[in-house]
């Protein structure tokens, strides 16, 4: 499994630690994962995602799951997360246009 935020895209970055003689010591800078479950209110399930402490924050600041998916771009989103947004798309789309019988 690789340490890259479902949502934001968010992975793993390469630095130097640098001492105050300035050495440089090769280090890696991993991002602070979570494993969480999301209520989607749409698709009326959980969805459980490995992400980001900060991408946890948009979600609550976007107002829920659905509203960050929505918004969200499809090349930062993981391919779990491309489907859910699919989906909702599909959900959302029947809400607003009832077939007529």
């Amino acid at each position: 499994m690789s340490r890259r935020c479902e949502l934001t895209g968010k992975a793993v970055q390469t630095g130097h630690l640098v001492s105050h003689s300035n050495r440089k010591t090769k280090c890696r800078f991993l991002p602070n994962l979570c494993q969480v479950t999301l209520q989607s209110d749409a698709l009326k399930r959980r969805v459980r995602l490995r992400v980001t402490a900060h991408a946890l924050r948009s979600v609550e600041h976007r107002g829920g799951l659905d509203a960050f998916l929505i918004k969200a771009r499809e090349i930062e989103l993981s391919q779990a997360a491309r489907l859910i947004k699919r989906e909702l798309q599909k959900k959302l789309a029947e809400v607003e246009t009832p077939v007529a019988a």
